[in-house]
């Protein structure tokens, strides 16, 4: 049974022993200047209000290089703010093109909008980032049709603190299968933060092995590394995001041979 979102936000808060969630109407992380959707409506309902820590999480990531993007598309499904999605879009080598989606509510699609349309100053050369109101589960054409070859998809897809959201597995999977690109290049990134429940992490990687993905965890060594980025983020020191990024969990998807 799905959480109610007021249970997973007090779950996020505890479980990393903090007074709040990164909240602030304006967020920063390195070149980046974000706003989080106002507090009302299905911005509210789905978590589009607020930066969690898997956010933050796959950000170091990509700044470290660790997610291989250049010259590739992205789409980012429930992006909210689209911090992780926006970020490659600066990298020096960066993805051709970024598409960050969220569900089609006209609050939570004007924030997406003016985040992207904020920071294209900072997109890298080569790249084009635009936003695009999408649905799990509907009709992904119009998703695809932004792509140079739409029946071919992107090449990797980003999925960020979405699995809590139990009842929508299946839709979710649906419209991963209908984006992500037919090869064994294609990849998701899918981060989670560890107050989502392991048997509701669990389902999600059921409903995607049944549908044909092979999802492989990437766990930490030991007791984690500390925050490894460069970049300033917000109002945060190197030990705050050490918290945030230990608690989080981490997937590589890819479609199974």
């Amino acid at each position: 049974m799905s959480e109610p979102y007021e249970d997973i936000f007090n779950d996020a808060l505890s479980f990393i022993g903090e007074s709040k969630v990164l909240d602030d109407s304006e967020i920063s992380y390195g070149p980046l200047r974000l706003t989080v959707a106002p507090k009302e409506g299905k911005a509210n309902t789905l978590l589009a209000d607020h930066l969690f820590s898997p956010s933050l999480f796959l950000a170091e990531r990509i700044e470290r290089a660790l997610i291989p993007v250049q010259g590739r598309t992205v789409v980012e499904l429930g992006a909210g703010c689209a911090l992780p999605s926006l970020l490659m879009s600066t990298l020096p080598q960066p993805p051709s093109l970024v598409v960050v989606t969220d569900y089609p509510d006209d609050g939570i699609m004007k924030n997406l909008r003016e985040n992207v349309n904020r920071n294209r100053a900072h997109v890298s050369d080569g790249c084009i980032t635009c936003c695009q109101g999408y649905e799990w589960g509907t009709d992904a054409q119009s998703v695809l049709s932004l792509t140079d070859n739409e029946a071919m998809g992107y090449d990797v897809v980003i999925l960020s603190d979405l699995l809590h959201f139990h009842t929508s597995h299946n839709v979710l999977v649906a419209s991963l299968k209908s984006l992500l690109r037919k090869s064994s290049d294609s990849r998701v990134y899918i981060a989670a933060g560890k107050y989502t429940s392991p048997n509701v992490c669990d389902n999600f990687m059921r409903v995607a092995s049944s549908e044909g993905f092979s999802i492989e965890e990437v766990v930490p060594n030991g007791h984690g590394e500390p925050w490894l980025g460069t970049m300033d983020v917000a109002s945060f020191d190197k030990e705050a995001l050490s918290i945030r990024k230990a608690a989080c969990r981490f997937w590589i998807g890819r479609w199974a041979a």
